[in-house]
């Protein structure tokens, strides 16, 4: 059975000051989501599932619809504001932000039946992350709760243009993830150190520690987990304004409860992203010279 790719493109794109997941960032007119989609395929995934709010389905589908169908099977879910699980009720009118990734994972369970990875649609992963989200979904049970992750060296995944947000990764011996450290603010300081640049005692990183970048290895068990996670998410802070309920979050409660095991697997891959608009320029070069070294053709899809 061939995994399949869980593409979240519901983001707003506040900091970034638009829709990044359907922006050309690439060679000829290429998005991330586009060079994404082309490293499942050749890493031998099966299926794509993207994740979008109705507001955006025009828009979505006139840059995607059609483009890559005729190569893999490829389905629309919606994450939607008054979208809850059965016997939830929330009362937030005033509510614009939507409820956050553990929430838009939850939206695909009926559309995913199989092993599959969840991305970010504006993060470029890298070839080689591909490959071991596959390899490892190609051998995972359908019937257990050991998961993977991809993790990334610190210090390749920061802005010049401002500050990050970053999951920090702790493992044990044998590589599997213990916790995550949610650290804000995150900046390279000029003695070459990362730190957080608003903290009055900051935590001080070298740059090689593994960091996630919310590229996931699941099975269709982390549904119901995910579940019970908004459950009580929205009972305890659905009359909040801003807060999420985070998959990073999530899988962090679900290894401490003893529920589930997260194995990380450590890419080479270069991570490429946008948090600010910025950051486009210098990610349109990166992935331009990715082109010039024969790793992506320069027509994706013909």
């Amino acid at each position: 059975m061939k995994p399949t790719l869980l593409v979240l493109a519901a983001g707003v794109g506040s900091r970034y000051g638009g829709l990044k997941q359907i922006d050309s960032m690439g060679v000829n007119g290429a998005t991330i989501v586009d060079y994404s989609v082309y490293d499942a395929i050749r890493a031998g995934f099966g299926k794509v599932v993207f994740i979008i709010r109705k507001s955006i389905e025009a828009d979505f589908k006139a840059v995607f619809g059609g483009k890559f169908e005729h190569l893999i099977p490829t389905a629309y879910v919606f994450q939607e504001m008054d979208y809850f699980p059965e016997g939830t009720s929330v009362q937030n009118p005033e509510r614009t932000k939507p409820w956050g990734t553990t929430h838009a994972l939850w939206c695909a369970r009926h559309e995913v039946k199989e092993p599959f990875a969840v991305l970010n649609a504006d993060d470029f992963y890298g070839k080689q992350s591909f490959e071991l989200a596959a390899q490892f979904l190609h051998a995972a049970s359908q019937k257990n709760s050991q998961y993977a992750m991809i993790g990334y060296r610190l210090e390749a995944t920061l802005s010049d243009s401002g500050t990050v947000a970053r999951g920090v990764c702790r493992t044990n011996e044998s590589g599997f993830l213990t916790h995550i450290v949610e650290q804000p603010d995150l900046a390279r300081q000029t003695d070459g150190s990362i730190a957080c640049r608003l903290d009055s005692n900051p935590v001080i990183y070298a740059g090689n520690e593994s960091v996630s970048m919310n590229f996931w290895c699941l099975t269709p068990g982390v549904f119901s987990q995910a579940e019970v996670r908004l459950e009580q998410f929205f009972q305890e802070k659905g009359s909040e304004p801003k807060s999420e309920c985070l998959l990073p979050t999530t899988m962090s409660e679900l290894i401490n409860e003893g529920q589930a095991t997260v194995q990380v697997l450590q890419t080479t891959s270069d991570w490429i992203g946008v948090t600010y608009q910025e950051d486009k320029l210098l990610a349109s070069r990166k992935i331009r010279s990715l082109v010039e070294a024969g790793e992506y053709p320069a027509y994706l899809w013909r």
